[in-house]
């Protein structure tokens, strides 16, 4: 399988993912201290909406396209950073493009901070340095992102976050991602680590969530949205985000952001949300 993000973009997993990383990249910016992004399967950072590999599948349609009126209350506030990245999109390429990973954190970070943005296909690589406009904080890098994510960490800067979105396009990722986030916690024990998966049946996240409690590692979260019911394992049914040494706040605030998101995003009546500790408070 040859993943492409470009057909998927916008959908409900990347509201969810992208709103939450927007509220880890808010908390950082609230010290003057400088702080580093690395994004370990960072893609091309823009995306057509109104594209080819989009329109096969208009994923964005019951995603991004349902945030278009703000959610209720306290939940909509904190959209905020989320809302001014796509603000800033739409004023500089037009209101059909929505940002990946890299362009989000480009927009988010202070001239103080740095990023390094890892894609390890060659044609991606050229388009990301584009679309992230020659950005002089942040350094594009042509390498496997797991291979990347052990040589990139810790960085001089003592403070960041890792963004790890693997493609899931084979078989036992999964665990790979949580015995990646274990290892790369040992290496740098004051990063925050982000690590995406996607939700189809309950198995393999339960699989991860128990490998990560036995792991050792002191502080992580663990928040998952569901969108449909979890019995029909050939679709994405939710979104899941488990994360190492998370903000103090994140947890509160996603307790409120998580169900207002699902309720919007639900294909039916099945929303759900999860905001758990698996290591910690």
């Amino acid at each position: 399988m040859n993943y492409r993000h470009a057909y998927h973009a916008g959908n409900f997993a990347d509201c969810m993912k992208h709103a939450l990383f927007a509220r880890i990249l808010n908390y950082l910016a609230q010290k003057d201290a400088p702080f580093r992004v690395i994004d370990t399967h960072a893609g091309i950072g823009l995306y057509d909406l109104g594209g080819a590999e989009a329109g096969k599948t208009l994923e964005w349609q019951a995603g991004i396209a349902r945030l278009a009126t703000p959610l209720e209350g306290d939940a909509e506030a904190l959209l905020s950073p989320y809302r001014t990245a796509l603000a800033d999109v739409a004023a500089r390429f037009g209101a059909g493009f929505y940002p990946g990973s890299p362009l989000l954190a480009s927009l988010l970070m202070r001239r103080q901070d740095r990023a390094i943005f890892v894609e390890k296909h060659p044609a991606d690589v050229g388009v990301l340095t584009e679309n992230l406009g020659h950005d002089r904080r942040a350094k594009v890098l042509e390498l496997d992102g797991w291979t990347a994510l052990r040589a990139m960490i810790p960085p001089v800067e003592r403070r960041g976050v890792v963004l790890i979105d693997p493609p899931f396009e084979v078989e036992g990722e999964m665990g790979r991602l949580g015995r990646a986030l274990v290892e790369a916690h040992r290496k740098w024990g004051g990063g925050v680590f982000v690590g995406w998966y996607p939700i189809k049946g309950p198995r393999e996240p339960e699989e991860l969530a128990g490998m990560l409690r036995t792991s050792g590692v002191p502080k992580i979260l663990r928040l998952e949205m569901l969108v449909d019911r979890t019995d029909d394992a050939t679709r994405l049914n939710g979104s899941g985000l488990v994360v190492i040494n998370p903000p103090w706040t994140l947890a509160t605030e996603a307790e409120v952001l998580l169900p207002a998101l699902a309720q919007r995003l639900a294909r039916g009546d099945r929303a759900g949300f999860r905001c758990e500790w698996l290591a910690g408070e």
